[in-house]
């Protein structure tokens, strides 16, 4: 594709401009060795995620063993010291004026994917991201025992460019009370997709995706990742169980093992074909009173970050992409 070319998101029907003549050479988007930290050691005396530093943690909520039986811990949940949301408050509306309001209630956790300060998930074995997993799919299914909690979103904040302020391996689980437009909107353009068509939107991305081929970059029994064919950003990836459930707490244990190692495989890709970029990824799954609808498929979205948003973006809401999709995913899935 030598030409601009303006593709639409079959599932938010946001547009997205594709612009060769900005595109850089997949390379061009590794980090700079200019920009790599030095590599953190394997124990950090101050880190308060690492091993021997219980007394900085608040407390801990949930601990799985290492089954190597090495003297540490597996993975831990715990509650985020400077949290977004707070369980102490309600959840009732009130006014201020001619304006809405409400208490922060929420829980904001932060699940801590290794002792090790310098292993980050692409580094793993399978082993160790069942484990993330595995805390992830249990906590999202406590929260939702607790009918106060309207949404749950699990993400992962790598590098600066990403957000995060901490080296130590870690993801964070947040739950709030209410449902934001965004979330009911995309929840809503689903539903009207299966209202005229019949069927979910989302299995027809997949099934037509798995049959082209060209943007597939990994796959196994239960998963299928791939660039999608309106990315918004270079090397976004999707990753979504072949299985249509709108729910990701009704996933299996095969289907729990297949993700880790889907998104061990995918990660350790990013980290050696674009020199270890900053990224986010986010699990996204129905909301409460939405977790049976047929029109929802619960997915994780990965979106590296090797652009800056600027002006006409921020002004118009479009994204212009320079990377392709069909070239980023040929990158990837080629050694």
């Amino acid at each position: 594709m030598n030409e601009s070319e303006v593709r639409q998101n079959k599932i938010t029907k946001e547009w997205v401009i594709y612009a060769p003549a900005r595109r850089k050479r997949p390379w061009d988007f590794q980090k700079p060795e200019q920009e790599r930290a030095q590599p953190p050691p394997p124990h950090d005396a101050n880190c308060p995620f690492c091993p021997g530093n219980d007394h900085m943690l608040e407390s801990i909520t949930m601990e799985i063993k290492d089954e190597n039986d090495n003297g540490l811990w597996g993975a831990r949940l715990v509650p985020n010291k400077y949290p977004a949301l707070t369980p102490s408050d309600g959840i009732n509306r009130y006014t201020k004026g001619i304006y809405l309001a409400m208490k922060g209630f929420g829980y904001h956790d932060v699940v801590l994917e290794t002792p090790y300060h310098n292993r980050q998930i692409g580094q793993m074995s399978v082993q160790e991201v069942e484990r993330i997993v595995d805390v992830y799919h249990k906590r999202y299914r406590e929260l939702m025992e607790e009918k106060a909690n309207m949404m749950i979103i699990i993400f992962r904040n790598y590098g600066r460019r990403a957000g995060t302020s901490l080296i130590h391996p870690h993801s964070q689980i947040i739950s709030t009370s209410m449902v934001p437009v965004y979330i009911r909107w995309r929840e809503e353009m689903a539903l009207r997709y299966f209202d005229e068509w019949g069927r979910c939107v989302y299995c027809e991305i997949l099934e037509y995706e798995m049959k082209d081929g060209r943007r597939i970059i990994y796959e196994n029994d239960h998963f299928v990742a791939f660039v999608p064919f309106a990315a918004e950003v270079p090397f976004e990836i999707l990753i979504m169980p072949k299985i249509h459930k709108a729910n990701f707490g009704k996933t299996s244990d095969n289907e729990k093992s297949d993700l880790a190692l889907a998104l061990k495989s995918i990660l350790e890709r990013l980290r050696k074909k674009l020199n270890d970029p900053d990224y986010n990824y986010i699990i996204n799954t129905s909301v409460r009173y939405r977790a049976e609808e047929p029109q929802l498929h619960w997915h994780l979205l990965i979106r590296p970050r090797l652009t800056t948003m600027a002006g006409f973006e921020i002004g118009s809401g479009i994204n212009i992409n320079p990377s392709i999709p069909e070239d980023d995913a040929e990158f990837l899935k080629n050694d």
